[in-house]
């Protein structure tokens, strides 16, 4: 089981002292963050990817090779990567790189996007979101497990006798997991290439994370990449901790009710009764995250969220060691009574070894899903 934290990159006001951090701050708190999450014992960071204000999170590939470099055994992630307005091509050769910079400690999710003017600024159309992110990922994967690429497609020029560079460390490509809120199209995504399905799992009551967890578990047997329970599932969720959960429902709500996604609808109290939102002791937040396994499943990976709302470093900061001690009994709680035939998250090294051993980081071997664009919609537009 893989515990972590993920950033949104969000620059809010505090509104206890109404100061916004700048963008320089913002971005090397981010870094802090990391750092403190690999000193906890924590195994995944993940940052977000925005290209509009109020946030920071633009080329995420920078962060993640920046914070690569001042650690030592973390795996870097993106929560997510925009498949749809980022050339497949640049995000081939991005992720190879930070791949071989950090030694395979890296793995990318990947998603739509659910901001709208992002799609013309990179001349897409939003119509086409869906066409966009079943094309860009069959291209991707071709780059990844083909030296030299022919294609033609809709969205992008064509390729004739491409080779997307650095190859692949050790012959195998970062491991892809596929996030969405309430896309079941992603979910469908990534139950046929048998990739992990990540769900956000914030804003949402719980049952809809178990709808969606279900349709993804079904659908990754249905294509024949195992049963329902070996499937790949990572779990998002919010978290704010006092050693007394009256003192942290009595900070975090300031945060609460003018967050820019949570303000000024349901109450504190009624968001955290009916979606994984925990504002509470360490204990609180223990029980109600090892909860999460009675409509998910035994599951891979659980990122938590804990710098947003304007949260100031120094908050964010004791959220995370208060995150540390609890994180033993964290582990031993998801693995009481996990059958052995789920498998653990995927690593590099674990990837490495289901492919046979290290090979030279150029691949020969064609990509068994190659060219399967066209099935995958049709098969989409069948279920």
């Amino acid at each position: 089981m893989q515990i972590g934290i993920f950033t949104v990159g969000d620059v809010t006001t505090d509104p206890t002292t109404g100061r916004t951090p700048t963008e320089y701050e913002r971005i090397k708190a981010t870094v802090a963050i990391a750092k403190k999450a690999e000193d906890i014992g924590l195994d995944v960071f993940a940052t977000g990817e925005h290209h509009n204000p109020p946030f920071i999170a633009s080329n995420p590939t920078a962060t993640l090779a920046y914070i690569g470099a001042q650690t030592e055994r973390i795996i870097l992630s993106t929560a997510t990567t925009l498949i749809t307005t980022t050339d497949p091509v640049l995000i081939a050769e991005d992720y190879a790189k930070i791949q071989h910079l950090t030694d395979g400690r890296v793995d990318l999710m990947l998603g739509r996007g659910n901001t709208g003017p992002v799609y013309p600024w990179f001349g897409k159309d939003i119509r086409q979101g869906i066409n966009l992110a079943i094309e860009n990922y069959a291209l991707l994967r071709r780059l990844w497990s083909e030296d030299v690429v022919d294609w033609e497609g809709r969205f992008r020029t064509p390729l004739q006798g491409y080779t997307a560079t650095p190859r692949p460390l050790e012959g195998v490509a970062p491991f892809v997991w596929h996030g969405s809120i309430r896309s079941p199209e992603i979910a469908e995504q990534a139950a046929y290439y048998g990739d992990g399905y990540f769900h956000n799992h914030i804003f949402w009551p719980s049952s809809h994370a178990q709808q969606m967890v279900q349709l993804y578990r079904q659908r990754f047997e249905h294509y024949g990449h195992g049963s329902a329970d070996q499937a790949i599932v990572g779990l998002g969720g919010q978290i704010f901790m006092r050693h007394n959960s009256q003192d942290a429902v009595r900070d975090f709500r300031p945060y609460f009710d003018n967050a820019p996604v949570y303000g000024h609808g349901p109450t504190l109290e009624e968001f955290t009764q009916n979606t994984p939102l925990t504002v509470g002791s360490p204990q609180q937040v223990l029980e109600k995250t090892l909860s999460f396994r009675e409509y998910a499943g035994d599951y891979q990976r659980q990122l938590f969220l804990v710098d947003h709302a304007g949260l100031p470093l120094k908050t964010v900061l004791e959220q995370l060691d208060l995150l540390g001690e609890i994180l033993p009994e964290m582990r031993k709680g998801f693995a009481e009574g996990r059958p052995a035939h789920v498998p653990d998250a995927p690593t590099h090294a674990s990837r490495v070894a289901a492919a046979g051993g290290a090979k030279d980081s150029t691949v020969h071997a064609e990509d068994t899903m190659t060219g399967t664009t066209d099935r995958f919609q049709k098969e989409e537009v069948d279920a």
